[in-house]
């Protein structure tokens, strides 16, 4: 069977496994921002606070995946528990080390500005320093994305969700006819599902920085 052949027969799982693997990458994604950007807001004004998020996330990400996901299967069993946690915790490198260079690099005399004319130091953080941090901290969002992609397809071995079901799958009947087309499938699903996403991220920032700061 050629691997159209594979594709056409195999197209509604494929399609399945594939918004399955989007899904669980947006998701994890969505929390790893929140958390990381809150571990930047909370470090960024001092430097060893900073240095201790950045070398602290930085050695999570040094942990194999598969031997992070063989860990938690034991405490959260099988499935989506451990395939979340795993990514949500390998997405906050970029994300902490952007927020925290992003609100480090706000010009302080914007800040001064803000405070002589009476905003309270949560206004400053959100009107000012986040928007301009802003940059920074949507590249830290996009590398975090794409490690993810990849990442999330060794959730498999955890019964997790996405297209590295279809690759585990070629990989353990290596030697069958479609061994191969399992594999090519799900890993250039997973390219496929990339692009998207950082094309969407082009997109947003676009949307929501503005031309003279991106120039």
């Amino acid at each position: 069977m050629s691997f159209w052949e594979y594709l056409s027969t195999r197209h509604q799982q494929l399609l399945t496994d594939a918004y399955q693997h989007a899904s669980a990458v947006f998701q994890c994604m969505v929390v790893a921002t929140v958390i990381g950007v809150l571990i930047g807001i909370v470090t960024y004004r001092s430097e060893w606070a900073g240095s201790l998020a950045t070398t602290s996330t930085s050695t999570i990400l040094t942990i194999p995946s598969l031997a992070m996901i063989g860990l938690l299967i034991p405490v959260v069993g099988l499935g989506v528990p451990p395939t979340v946690i795993a990514l949500t915790l390998y997405g906050l490198l970029p994300i902490v080390r952007n927020s925290i260079v992003g609100l480090r690099g706000v010009d302080p005399s914007l800040v001064d500005a803000a405070r002589g004319i009476g905003m309270s130091r949560s206004m400053r953080l959100v009107r000012i320093e986040l928007p301009l941090a802003w940059p920074p901290i949507l590249t830290g969002i996009r590398v975090s994305t794409q490690m993810l992609m990849g990442i999330a397809a060794i959730a498999a071995y955890a019964s997790g969700p996405g297209l590295g079901n279809e690759i585990f799958r070629g990989i353990g009947s290596l030697g069958s006819k479609n061994a191969l087309n399992q594999v090519l499938a799900g890993t250039l699903g997973i390219i496929v599902l990339a692009l998207l996403f950082d094309a969407a991220y082009v997109l947003i920032g676009r949307l929501t920085i503005p031309r003279g700061i991106r120039a």
